[in-house]
């Protein structure tokens, strides 16, 4: 007999339940170092070994193991003394660890947990009134999104991104020498690794968080390098200004846009300091517009959560649009062809299967 929809529903509960709290005691463990201390043993070892190599205490990891194990994350053996041994797959660390590059899905585990500490009051009160969530509410987790990003920018952009861009063509004016910007820059990681690939082009960081700005710019000093400066400016106040008009010859935002308050000011701000016959790369997560054309996303329900936690009530503030990180491919095309783009390319981008890659000639 076919197990009833209440059954197969109750089921599913049952599940949310146990991955939610999987979730969070995973973050727990990626954060204080317990994957990365077991991907170290070559076979199964007792709760006090793997205590005393990651100098904690050893009844909390006992406890954090009993999680794993019931998870299906780490394995249990019995020893010939029937005692307990402990021992991560190196299958399941080739996804939990730091050496896994960009198949990295451990770090993601923190997510949740920061965005329920950051954002929870303001989201629930924002549910009766509408109201936005303050950028400042989550600087623990712009924090942890900017170290993300930075290791993301290390690994791949120099090396395989921007050769990827236009066929070559950006990386070889790059080299000869041209203005660059990239908006929402945070401390400014990846303008100082392309300052330090290209000598011979220039770039500029804007933000609108100062604190930022100021790392970004005492970073470039430590590093010496001169071809990059860092400036406080808001993308939605750019249209119309004289300074900037038509000045960069490729501008990027690595993940801005959505969170913008005003996306298409934002964007009509990006096509007013695109100097003609420039490349604006937009790099934004891979979604649908339409709910019912993402219910196949692999990770759907996390990527909406995070937007709903942070993306979108971040860009609800002071009256604003409050896109979402899943405003999707169609929508996005839309805004960038209304802030006066003709020419839009939606682009894999080789190593990061989250984002795509619209690409833009002014």
């Amino acid at each position: 007999m076919d197990r009833s929809k209440k059954d197969l529903f109750s089921d599913k509960l049952t599940d949310i339940l146990n991955m939610g709290a999987l979730n969070l005691a995973m973050g727990i463990g990626y954060r204080i170092g317990l994957f990365e201390v077991m991907d170290g043993f070559d076979c199964p070892r007792p709760v006090a070994a793997i205590a005393d190599k990651a100098g904690l205490d050893q009844r909390y990891v006992t406890e954090w193991l009993g999680v794993m194990v019931t998870g299906g994350i780490i394995e249990l053996v019995k020893s010939e003394d029937l005692d307990n041994l402990f021992f991560l797959p190196r299958a399941h660390a080739d996804f939990l660890t730091h050496r896994s590059g960009n198949a990295n899905l451990g770090v993601y585990t923190q997510e949740i947990p920061l965005l329920t500490r950051c954002g929870m009051d303001g989201v629930m009160d924002g549910f009766a009134t509408g109201d936005g969530v303050p950028f400042a509410n989550y600087q623990n987790f712009q924090a942890f999104m900017a170290e993300l990003s930075d290791a993301k920018h290390r690994q791949v952009l120099v090396d395989t991104f921007l050769p990827s861009v236009a066929g070559g063509e950006v990386v070889t004016r790059l080299k000869q020498g041209i203005r660059v910007c990239d908006l929402g820059c945070s401390q400014g990681v990846a303008l100082l690794l392309m300052a330090q690939a290209f000598p011979q082009s220039f770039f500029t960081g804007m933000d609108i968080d100062a604190v930022a700005i100021e790392q970004a710019n005492r970073d470039a000093g430590h590093l010496q390098i001169s071809n990059v400066r860092f400036v406080v400016a808001d993308a939605a106040a750019l249209a119309g200004g004289k300074k900037f008009c038509e000045y960069f010859d490729y501008v990027t935002a690595f993940d801005a846009i959505h969170d913008q308050i005003h996306p298409l000011k934002a964007l009509f701000g990006v096509y007013h300091i695109l100097a003609p016959d420039g490349f604006f790369s937009m790099i934004d997560i891979a979604a649908e517009t339409d709910i019912q054309a993402n219910i196949g996303h692999p990770m759907g329900p996390f990527l909406y959560t995070v937007s709903l936690m942070h993306c979108m009530p971040v860009g609800l503030m002071d009256g604003g649009t409050g896109l979402g990180m899943m405003w999707g491919r169609q929508q996005a095309v839309k805004l960038l062809c209304q802030a006066g783009f003709s020419t839009v390319s939606v682009e894999e981008i080789p190593e990061d299967s989250f984002n795509d890659h619209f690409l833009c000639r002014k």
